[in-house]
């Protein structure tokens, strides 16, 4: 490779990369001018589009490196959560397409296999990778081929419990397996607990210091060596490579990944590119499991981002110059939420709030500000955060349970085997309950509804503005017979002021707004809007139609359902959610079961992973809009548009 020379190029003089071969065939002093260019257009990219920037930014150099060394598709990389693959995109092919990323018909937020042959793994959700990794490489031993797999796995990844499952069977499952530790103390929000004290132990410990040989010469110098104790007072210019059997006391030594079977290097700089692409080369022709450990900058290059990496973890659009991003007209949801709970925890000293490391996109962030003695971050750890609450339930303590519907399909078995069961009075609070739009279907809360109306003795509740909102909270507060959730949508909603005092509302009890003779709209949460919205088209045909609020997923209003069913022709429900034991489909039950014969219509999400986008191009797509609504109904009532 050539070394660094006096005047190296600039980024406008690169080649354009079209994939890992244009990487390949640049010298090793062009490779800083790439990096500055992918920040350059990252930077530029999202404060356009929105997205993932921190965890990026800090990725540049690592997935150069990668891309220098292995050869994907041959070789597989396996991104823990992959919200951190940008740059591998940039690099695999789709570098002009990166400004559609998250984008309606663009590239996908994450990793996609149908996106790309490079994207060998789909991931969205935390800790899945080293199990996935795990079964591509027995699945490689089996069939006798030579591979290389490689997990990069952020320090948030190890406070997830399949991780340590996966690292659990890795020793007697393969031999040859590479897993990054990207360590930059972030998941979304600042890491917490035991494992993230452990890494910081590891990193910061001064027998890990960094070594006085240059890389290339220390990584020749290694080989084939099993044990080398570093210790002393080094240069602080370059990280050095530290073999697994230090002698350090635990927990600053690699001593758990020795338990599980790993070979320990590191920590090493994660920016340090000729580092880098040394202790690839070597790690690659190593016959046992390998981790190594890189200490990374979430947002690198970004000053704003370095200020402030949990916002720029992922943000909507923003101005480059100042970081700045443009504030909604009105407070979402999960600020309502937050809002409210901590002050009804101001006046209840039995309220406790707990997140599984989300502290900002759910809001709490002002509850851990305000109140942080009765506040819990319990890490990227659903299960876990379920069954806590169910310990503070069993304490007499009113925990709110505050987790995103599609993380809350984590925590599934402890909903029915410990909170249902035992009736425990566990708050789940459940945001982005609906479509997450640019998130796409990993983070769509499209399903929370279906796995939720089994469950006996659960309550199930969504509002339908933010008035009644606070109400169902207060309700949530004050209610002790069992396990009560609510599903709320990403951002914000109709503007509607939540009253001074919020009220209780009676349990299952609907609320009539308008009644009718020929049709009855039924619009649960966020879609009361669009059946108010076809309620006034339908009338302008002439039609009477009856308005419902259902409120309450479960238990049914069953008696206001049953009255309009019988003066009704049609019945239309509208959900944010599958269709496929959905509200609607609850509603159809209840009427076959009564002997009710009245026809329902439903307007909710195909029985298909919806795609990422903007909210209303995928309603469109997808047929949730008031005018087909309008046209189901007609139909019903043999009446054309």
């Amino acid at each position: 490779m050539t070394s660094a020379s006096s005047n190296p190029p600039t980024s406008a003089e690169l080649p354009q990369i079209k994939s890992p071969a244009d990487l390949k065939a640049l010298s090793l002093d062009q490779l800083p001018a790439l990096a500055e260019k992918i920040r350059r257009d990252l930077i530029e990219t999202l404060a356009e589009t929105g997205g993932h920037l921190g965890p990026n930014l800090g990725v540049v150099e690592l997935s150069i490196a990668m891309h220098r060394v292995f050869d994907t598709p041959k070789d597989k990389f396996v991104f823990d959560v992959a919200h951190q693959a940008y740059v591998h995109k940039m690099l695999t092919g789709r570098w002009d397409k990166i400004h559609t990323i998250r984008q309606f018909e663009g590239l996908n937020g994450f990793c996609l296999r149908s996106e790309s042959e490079h994207d060998c793994y789909g991931a969205g959700h935390a800790g899945t990778a080293m199990s996935a990794a795990l079964g591509m490489a027995a699945g490689r031993d089996l069939k006798g081929t030579d591979e290389n797999v490689v997990v990069v796995a952020g320090d948030a990844a190890f406070t997830c419990g399949p991780t340590f499952e996966a690292l659990n069977n890795v020793a007697a499952h393969t031999k040859k397996f590479i897993v990054v530790l990207n360590d930059n103390e972030w998941s979304i929000d600042k890491n917490v607990g035991a494992i993230a004290k452990y890494f910081n132990a590891i990193a910061t410990n001064p027998a890990y210091a960094s070594l006085h040989q240059k890389a290339a010469a220390f990584v020749e110098k290694v080989v084939g060596k099993a044990v080398r104790h570093m210790a002393g007072k080094v240069e602080e210019s370059a990280k050095g490579l530290v073999l697994a059997a230090s002698k350090q006391p635990a927990p600053t030594s690699s001593v758990i990944f020795e338990e599980f079977g790993f070979r320990y290097y590191g920590p090493i700089d994660g920016h340090d590119l000729p580092l880098l692409i040394k202790t690839f080369e070597f790690l690659k022709n190593q016959t046992e499991p390998v981790l190594l450990h890189i200490i990374t900058e979430k947002g690198r290059g970004y000053k704003p981002a370095l200020e402030d990496p949990g916002k720029f973890h992922g943000l909507g659009k923003y101005n480059i110059e100042t970081g700045e991003v443009q504030s909604t007209a009105t407070p979402t949801y999960s600020q309502i939420f937050a809002r409210s709970v901590t002050d009804f925890a101001k006046d209840d000293e039995k309220i406790v709030a707990i997140t599984a490391a989300m502290p900002g996109g759910t809001g709490l962030s002002v509850f851990k500000k305000e109140l942080p003695e009765r506040y819990y971050d319990v890490g990227i750890a659903e299960e876990h955060a379920a069954l806590f609450a169910c310990g503070l339930a069993t304490q007499g303590l009113r925990p709110f349970l505050t987790i995103y519907s599609t993380f809350m399909q984590r925590a599934y078995d402890m909903i029915i085997h410990d909170m249902a069961i035992q009736s425990l009075p566990v708050r789940m609070c459940m945001d982005r309950g609906g479509l997450s739009g640019d998130d796409g279907p990993t983070h769509h809360g499209l399903f929370d509804i279906a796995y939720l109306r089994p469950v006996p003795g659960l309550v199930h509740m969504q509002a339908k503005d933010e008035d009644e909102f606070v109400d169902m909270l207060w309700t949530m507060a004050n209610y002790e017979k069992g396990p009560i959730a609510i599903r709320y949508p990403r951002g914000s909603g109709t503007g509607a002021k939540p009253k001074e005092k919020p009220v209780l509302l009676e349990i299952g009890k609907a609320e009539i707004v308008a009644d009718g003779t020929d049709v009855a709209l039924i619009g649960l949460g966020s879609m009361f809007e669009m059946a108010e919205a076809a309620k006034k088209q339908l009338e302008a045909q002439g039609l009477s139609v009856a308005l419902i609020n259902p409120r309450w997923i479960k238990p049914l209003d069953t008696a206001v359902i049953e009255t309009f069913a019988r003066k009704v022709t049609v019945i239309c429900t509208f959900e944010d959610h599958v269709l496929h034991n959905g509200f609607g489909c609850s509603v159809m039950e209840h009427l076959n079961e009564a002997r009710i014969p009245t026809p329902v219509v439903r307007v909710g999400w195909p029985d298909e992973f919806v795609e990422h986008g903007n909210v209303p191009a995928l309603r469109k797509k997808h047929g949730l809009t008031a005018e087909a609504a309008v046209a189901k109904v007609l139909t019903a009532l043999g009446r054309s548009a």
